[in-house]
């Protein structure tokens, strides 16, 4: 299998930074013997196995083809692809363009697909396919049919389905009894996010060592929990200056920090401007 991202967190921010244009969707049978090779794609695409038997050789790598195998095919990769002798092969299948753009600190980042590549490529496995295959049920009925609003819904669902594939990715990297006690640990941050709480504390609650805690959380969540906080703070800090009067000092305590100058650092850091200016160009919106 093709090796993920460096950790689950850099490959939702990645997803999330594209913007998707649907090609073609749908479902192909293939016969037992079929073949193809040495075929290079000329766009991406993906497609999830759902019946039968084959094999997948991508850049000379060779890659058993099953039901719950996820493929996602780049332009100029080299494949060659067979069914297995006595067995159909089964799939959903869906070609895509992409662009990254996305803001951040009140600046917009734009590139072709040319410039950089997709987060995923090659082989991976998903456990749930029935969800997976819920959504690439609809995005093929959809692609019967015309229109903006019909290619809004089909971006829609799949973006939908990336999500799908990173939480089923995070499921297959920890145990059941670990996503209780982070989710657990996560839902007290969310209750609790005025109150005076410090990494220790958290790892109490959790029943666990600091640093057990800490690497757990962050192979979860992609933050550290520190950080997680941090940002539920400050991303309820935006909403209080957006929709309310009440002054920077306020602000600052009800989420948690008595320091306003402290606050006021980390809210410029993670936003880009300070809380008063943030406060007034929301207001001007």
């Amino acid at each position: 299998m093709i090796v993920l991202c460096k950790n689950q967190r850099s490959l939702a921010s990645k997803l999330n930074e594209l913007t998707y244009s649907l090609l073609l969707a749908g479902y192909k049978v293939c016969p037992p013997s079929w073949s193809r090779g040495g075929a290079k794609p000329h766009h991406h695409s993906l497609w999830l196995v759902t019946k039968g038997a084959g094999e997948v050789v991508i850049n000379g790598q060779k890659h058993e083809l099953l039901p719950g195998k996820l493929v996602f095919y780049a332009p100029g990769m080299v494949c060659d692809k067979k069914t297995d002798h006595s067995d159909f092969l089964e799939f959903y299948f869906v070609r895509f363009t992409y662009s990254l753009a996305f803001e951040e600190k009140g600046k917009w980042h734009l590139k072709q697909s040319e410039e950089i590549d997709f987060p995923l490529q090659g082989v991976y496995t998903i456990k749930n396919i029935s969800s997976a295959v819920l959504l690439l049920e609809k995005i093929n009925a959809l692609s019967k049919r015309r229109g903006a609003e019909v290619a809004f819904e089909q971006k829609l669902l799949f973006q939908q389905l990336l999500l799908a594939i990173i939480q089923d990715f995070h499921s297959q990297s920890l145990s059941g009894d670990t996503k209780q006690v982070i989710e657990a640990s996560i839902d007290y941050m969310v209750n609790h996010y005025q109150t005076n709480m410090s990494l220790n504390d958290l790892a109490e609650l959790a029943g666990l060592s600091k640093s057990h805690y800490s690497r757990l959380f962050r192979k979860y969540i992609g933050y550290s929990p520190i950080d997680y906080l941090t940002h539920l703070r400050i991303d309820r800090a935006k909403e209080l200056l957006a929709h309310s009067d009440i002054r920077i000092k306020e602000v600052s305590q009800h989420v948690g920090y008595e320091d306003e100058l402290y606050f006021s650092r980390t809210f410029k850091k993670i936003v880009g401007v300070s809380p008063t200016q943030f406060s007034d160009e929301q207001k001007q919106g």
